[in-house]
């Protein structure tokens, strides 16, 4: 049974539609943007124009994920996130942080957050202990197999669906053991992290496994290799690509979308449900 809400801090979304997450990397190595908005300035700016476009959550990030990524200190990562977080306090969205430090969990939350995007799924116990005592914050809870640096370095499964569904299944299980209430998870398969491109496309093609847990999935694709290996375009041009898996996610039952190109996806988002509910006029 599918949920109908996702409460997140003091936001609850309704999924008769799918959110949209709006990208912030407040980084100098991020693989989607070349760190364009690693200054305050740059990335408040952007996450504006993305709340403008129709982000009804912004992500904010601090630390680079991508493949071979160095960790950075909790003060970095702090000193990176807050001025940002602190000046989009009032914009209207939802915010959160894509973090795996509990004490970075811990900072933002008291700072304000509405929501936590943990790579490593929350497997520190620290951090199970941390968002099960805020109460109200949504969490984002992601596979990804090894860590950063490695994680790319020939990952093998014998089901890949199988094997990121049940670990999936279980750690929500483990969380919600912990008093946290079951509408305030969500659940992303973690594209490219700790996967080949097969695997990845395997996760996509049976997203519906994943969407039968009865939490909200969230499908972060945009922009990433696995677009790339199947057109060939580098990743400023992996748009329509993009646009394409998305697509593919929210049939099969996503209802968040994590994407850097919030506009193009909410056009994708009004034709497709054109198709499935009827036209509306536009705004």
């Amino acid at each position: 049974m599918r949920a109908n809400t996702w409460l997140c801090g003091r936001f609850e979304f309704t999924l008769d539609r799918p959110v949209l997450m709006g990208v912030v990397n407040v980084t100098p190595d991020s693989f989607s943007d070349g760190g364009q908005y690693a200054a305050t300035e740059a990335a408040v700016k952007h996450a504006r124009q993305l709340i403008k476009e129709g982000a009804a959550v912004i992500d904010i990030g601090g630390e680079s994920t991508r493949p071979g990524a160095e960790p950075v200190s909790t003060k970095r990562e702090l000193d990176r996130i807050m001025p940002v977080l602190e000046s989009l306090r009032h914009a209207g969205v939802a915010l959160s942080i894509d973090t795996c430090k509990p004490e970075v969990m811990q900072a933002v939350l008291d700072a304000g957050a509405d929501i936590l995007n943990d790579v490593t799924g929350f497997r520190e116990p620290q951090a199970q202990a941390i968002v099960a005592a805020h109460g109200r914050c949504g969490i984002c809870v992601m596979h990804m197999r090894g860590e950063p640096r490695t994680m790319q370095q020939a990952p093998v499964y014998e089901d890949v669906v199988k094997e990121v569904v049940d670990w999936l299944d279980s750690q929500a299980k483990q969380l919600i053991s912990l008093g946290i209430a079951p509408n305030r998870l969500s659940l992303d398969p973690g594209f490219g992290f700790g996967k080949t491109i097969d695997h990845n496309f395997q996760l996509l093609r049976h997203l519906d496994q994943l969407v039968a847990l009865g939490h909200p999935v969230l499908v972060g694709l945009s922009r990433k290799s696995m677009i790339g290996a199947v057109t060939g375009r580098p990743v400023d041009q992996r748009l329509a690509g993009s646009l394409a898996g998305a697509l593919a996610g929210m049939y099969r039952g996503a209802r968040i979308v994590r994407t850097h190109d919030v506009a193009s996806v909410k056009d994708a988002i009004e034709v497709w449900q054109a198709i499935e509910f009827g036209p509306k006029e536009a705004p």
